[in-house]
């Protein structure tokens, strides 16, 4: 199971997540901040946004709201902006 072991600013809306098989890349967060729910609603502030973590290999915020690592790496996949690691 794939999980998300680091993650960076990457701008205002944005993150560089790096997965335990070695894959990496910046996840934007436009796509779910244009839903505008109540639980996407305080990552508008850059200040909040940025207090992103790792759970149980998951990415969270504070308010409950957590992305699986699966799920970041198909969208990241869809977006083209996954990078995987070249076997030795």
């Amino acid at each position: 199971m794939i999980k998300l072991v680091r993650i960076e600013p990457a701008g205002p809306r944005s993150l560089h997540l790096r997965f335990s098989d070695g894959s990496h890349g910046e996840w934007s967060a436009e796509a779910i901040l244009a839903r505008r729910t109540v639980m996407t609603e305080p990552l508008e502030d850059e200040a909040y946004f940025r207090r992103a973590f790792i759970e149980a290999g998951a990415l969270a915020w504070p308010n409950g709201l957590d992305f699986s690592a699966a799920k970041l790496v198909t969208d990241m996949t869809e977006q083209g902006t996954l990078h995987r690691s070249q076997a030795a």
